[in-house]
């Protein structure tokens, strides 16, 4: 199962148990800190996840590694990009 197919699954898991708590049906009754406690529930876990998100995108841009064969490789594609088109007439 792919990273997407994992949050989508607990998204509806999580929607589904907020939406059955939220909605009361007959024969359940919440207190009432429960209850104010539950409905805004969904934009906390929106701003978690936004946290979320920003923390592993700024932990895997701080640990990025350099590829220095892959660099040199473009370096060399790029200076025969340079002669081929210095040989067909354009001026750097």
């Amino acid at each position: 199962m792919t990273k997407l197919g994992q949050w989508l699954c607990g998204f509806v898991l999580l929607g589904s148990a907020w939406a059955a708590l939220a909605l009361a049906p007959p024969g359940l009754r919440l207190p009432a800190p429960c209850r104010q406690a539950l409905l805004p529930l969904p934009v906390y876990l929106l701003v978690a996840f936004g946290c979320y998100s920003l923390a592993t995108v700024g932990y895997r841009l701080a640990t990025f590694n350099d590829c220095e064969e892959a660099a040199a490789e473009l370096q060399e594609h790029i200076s025969v990009a340079r002669a081929d088109l210095s040989r067909r007439g354009l001026r750097f």
